[in-house]
């Protein structure tokens, strides 16, 4: 059967924008020759709408634009995700479901049985889950519909412990045909392989092919990849789409694909920056923003985001500012001119140090008698704050953090200073990974200046200041946060790894005194299994010591 896959980045409420964008695929794959034409998860709403649901007139309208779809839909069928109304006075309001429309109307209803709560995904809070997947009977072809967590009941995954129903085990009994996954599955790194083993997993169970369409783009913190795949009834891959970016394709289930299409052959951190890239773009374009704004301060964090900026806004929409105090080195002032221009974007100064002195001389009275310490050092983070705000409200442009994950882990930030901003870019990247980067960035020439990479990192905050006078190497910081923050490991089990039990309590003393700081803090893009935002719900007040 030839299979028509849109694999689309739909923007969620964009009802009108949304439905074009599936008529023209639609259109388009049935002219490439397609019998069957798959769209992924809530394509006509956008994934997730999380409480836009519950505003009165959503799911109604979201109902309206299927309708709408299905009257265009001819002699090739299409299968739409969307919301469906909850017919039954019991359960909740809503079904997750996907619609088999068919020469100009909705003939069958699937939904979706198993509903994700966990991580980033609160299901239950709106869905009802169906008690079995649903079979289509076209042209003789009987077709198992799922929808996204549907094939991750497995003992593959630790997440398959969290259902009763087996959609796939389900399916197997009814000896279909072929089976169709429609997905609005978010990335993190390392997800790609395990959705390919999954995928053909279930098609080595139902012994029929399977087809697996994602949905890609950025919608808030998440990133979606796309990588749509088709397997055989023998779970090799006839077809895999591109990642990050739209694609769509008809794949013939029947005839081996002689050259799939392959994901681009990017290294891991390769893929975090192009996933960083379509989430920052996404996040501007969706929300209206066309041009970027960052504080350049010579440092490794501020150049990375400055180059995922330039490729996601184009260097022409980019600005990026130094904001020097009487203390900044004038190696940080040059490195953050030379990566301007080796980068192609508009570079501005702004002294600070007039600025910094008028605060503390407002304070002097209350703060006579007082040693110097923090409160002085984040005036002029706070200062900085003040005037890239002004610049963000007066050019209607994206102010965006710099911060990393290790250093929003242990608090090393400043609130409604170096934190202040529309969305944090790499605030799910651990600063080990943000070096990384910086040499992938430089892999063909040098965009970064090396200096910046060499040097030891700095806040610059006070004279001589390094990052290492109060945090351990990075090396060291980064695996006691992926055990504590990601894996959940306590200080006891830290410390049998091998961690010294000063260095560990330090660490995880600081994590926990600064959630009120992290709540705070701009949105973050999603690229770990855990982030730090709303998939990652620690108490701000709590006195549990693990």
């Amino acid at each position: 059967m030839r299979i028509g896959i849109a694999q689309i980045n739909p923007t969620v409420g964009d009802l009108a924008g949304n439905r074009q964008l599936i008529l023209d695929a639609y259109h388009d794959l049935v002219l490439h020759g397609a019998e069957l034409v798959v769209f992924p998860e809530l394509a006509v709403c956008g994934y997730p709408p999380r409480d836009l649901l519950f505003k009165r007139r959503f799911v109604p309208d979201n109902e309206q634009s299927l309708t709408e779809i299905a009257t265009h839909v001819g002699d090739v069928p299409a299968l739409v995700g969307f919301v469906e109304t909850n017919p039954s006075p019991d359960g909740r309001r809503f079904y997750n479901a996907a619609a088999f429309c068919y020469r100009g109307e909705i003939q069958v209803i699937a939904r979706k049985c198993l509903l994700p709560t966990y991580d980033v995904f609160d299901e239950d809070r709106y869905f009802e889950p169906a008690h079995a997947p649903r079979i289509i009977n076209y042209n003789g072809v009987r077709i198992g519909i799922t929808i996204c967590e549907d094939i991750w009941k497995t003992s593959m995954v630790s997440t398959g412990r969290l259902y009763q129903v087996d959609p796939v085990a389900e399916l197997a009994k009814e000896h279909i045909d072929l089976m169709v996954n429609l997905s609005a599955s978010p990335w993190h790194y390392g997800k790609g392989q395990t959705r390919e083993l999954l995928v053909s997993e279930a098609a080595k169970t139902l012994g029929c092919p399977v087809v697996y369409c994602n949905v890609v783009g950025g919608n808030d913190e998440l990133i979606f990849d796309g990588r749509s795949l088709v397997a055989d009834a023998q779970g090799k891959m006839l077809a895999r789409l591109a990642a990050f970016d739209t694609h769509i394709r008809v794949v013939n289930t029947a005839i081996p694909a002689a050259a799939p299409v392959e994901t681009r052959p990017d290294d891991d951190i390769g893929e975090v920056f192009r996933a960083l890239v379509l989430g920052l773009r996404d996040y501007a374009y969706k929300s209206g923003f066309k041009r970027a704004l960052i504080a350049l301060s010579g440092g490794i964090d501020s150049a990375v985001v400055a180059v995922i900026a330039t490729e996601a806004f184009g260097a022409e929409n980019v600005i990026g500012v130094s904001l020097p105090s009487s203390i900044s080195s004038q190696h940080s002032r040059d490195d953050a001119r030379i990566l301007a221009a080796n980068l192609g974007i508009r570079f501005e100064t702004i002294l600070i140090g007039n600025a910094v002195e008028a605060f503390e001389t407002a304070l002097s009275p209350l703060f006579s008698g007082r040693a110097r310490d923090v409160a002085e050092e984040n005036i002029q983070a706070r200062a900085r704050g003040i005037y890239m705000m002004a610049l963000s409200n007066k050019f209607g442009s994206l102010l965006l953090t710099t911060g990393n994950k290790s250093e929003m882990a242990v608090g090393y930030c400043t609130l409604y200073g170096d934190m202040a901003g529309g969305l944090a870019v790499i605030s799910d990247v651990f600063k080990t990974q943000v070096y990384a980067l910086a040499r992938w960035m430089n892999r063909e020439r040098e965009i970064i200046p090396n200096n910046t990479i060499v040097k030891p990192p700095s806040a610059e905050l006070r004279p001589g200041q390094v990052d290492q006078d109060s945090l351990p190497p990075y090396e060291v910081l980064d695996a006691i946060l992926k055990g504590y923050v990601e894996e959940g490991l306590s200080r006891v089990d830290l410390v049998r790894q091998g961690f010294a039990a000063s260095v560990v309590n330090d660490v995880v003393r600081k994590v926990d005194l600064n959630e009120y700081k992290r709540k705070q803090a701009a949105p973050g893009l999603k690229i770990t299994p855990l982030a730090f935002g709303v998939g990652r719900r620690i108490p701000i007040v709590q006195k549990y010591v693990s």
